[in-house]
């Protein structure tokens, strides 16, 4: 192995979503009546698998587009932050969490996301890692006035759709792609055991 085994893959999540809005779920109600959706188009990269594995927030790097009528489609975002499963405010949760910034008319802002999967849900497993609770901040972090939220989900085909994206980087046959697949997929579904069992 001549480098460090990484993963990426990309996903795109959609849905309701209003400026003004301070709750995620009043902002998806308000953005589905006034017919406005925003489209996280994202892209998910681990540089060290072993690593990721190994720290209790499970970093990596994200970057994308979005999309959101107000303001434009296809505005790039900047580098961003991942975390799969990281703890929660209560000991119950994790969280899965999308955030970056980006610029509209030279007007910055912050888009903090998190999928909240809670201990004992096991009936619900599909339904909480695959949707998307995002509050959009005025500024470069969250420290910012709230502009909008929403909430946006991952589709059962956009979930083929990404499953046929992943890819693990640095791998350099079958073997060590295999390895690497194993490396994240250990990780995730024992999480999922752990937090639903």
């Amino acid at each position: 192995m001549s480098g460090k085994l990484g993963l990426k893959f990309t996903e795109l999540m959609t849905g309701g979503f209003a400026l003004g809005a301070t709750d995620p779920a009043l902002g998806e109600t308000q953005g589905n009546s006034q017919g406005l959706s925003l489209a996280m188009h994202c892209e998910v990269a681990i540089d060290d698998l072993v690593r990721f594995s190994e720290d209790p927030q499970h970093p990596g790097v994200l970057s994308g587009t979005i999309d959101f009528a107000p303001f434009g489609s296809g505005i790039t975002c900047d580098r961003g932050v991942f975390n799969l499963f990281c703890p929660g405010n209560i000991p119950s949760e994790r969280w899965m969490v999308y955030e970056f910034g980006f610029s509209v008319n030279s007007q910055r802002y912050y888009l903090a996301g998190k999928k909240i999967v809670r201990h004992d849900h096991a009936a619900e497993v599909l339904q909480e890692t695959t949707t998307l609770y995002t509050v959009l901040y005025h500024g470069t972090d969250k420290s910012g006035a709230v502009a909008g939220a929403g909430i946006v989900h991952l589709g059962a085909r956009n979930v083929a759709d990404m499953l046929k994206t992943i890819q693990v980087t640095n791998a350099q046959n079958p073997f060590e792609t295999i390895q690497g697949l194993g490396i994240y997929l250990k990780l995730f579904l024992g999480e999922l055991w752990h937090t639903y069992v």
